[in-house]
């Protein structure tokens, strides 16, 4: 049995800056509800510190809240990418434009670059 190629997932890195980021995330499907650390993120998605709990169906969206040092939230609905070595990739299906915008100054202020931060935003764009 063949394995399909991951290009996908390795164009999306090239495509958009993943930032080492140290933060608590507050994740909840249904009435189930759950933290974890992170330990990236992109304009695409996010990569948490741990595998996801027996409860939670990797099918179903998740809804996201990123707890930022001053009191600012990043939300977003996301789904499963995959699960690998106790970690877990989530991809961003939904965000609201306060939680984009909020995403988009870490990624620059991390990045040092704005530009590069909106070149990124308009390919995130552009891919909807």
């Amino acid at each position: 049995m063949s394995t399909p190629p991951h290009n996908t997932d390795d164009s999306e890195r090239r495509k958009f800056s993943r930032i080492l980021f140290d933060a608590h995330v507050e994740l909840a499907q249904g009435e189930f509800h759950w933290r974890a650390s992170l330990l990236d993120i992109s304009l695409k998605g996010l990569l948490l510190q741990q595998q996801l709990p027996a409860e939670v169906d990797a099918h179903t969206p998740i809804l996201v809240k990123i707890l930022l040092s001053d009191n600012t939230t990043i939300a977003m609905s996301v789904t499963v990418a995959h699960q690998h070595h106790n970690q877990t990739g989530l991809v961003c299906s939904s965000i609201d434009i306060d939680s984009v915008s909020h995403l988009r100054r870490l990624i620059e202020l991390n990045l040092g670059d704005s530009t590069a931060a909106e070149r990124e935003l308009s390919e995130l764009i552009s891919d909807y």
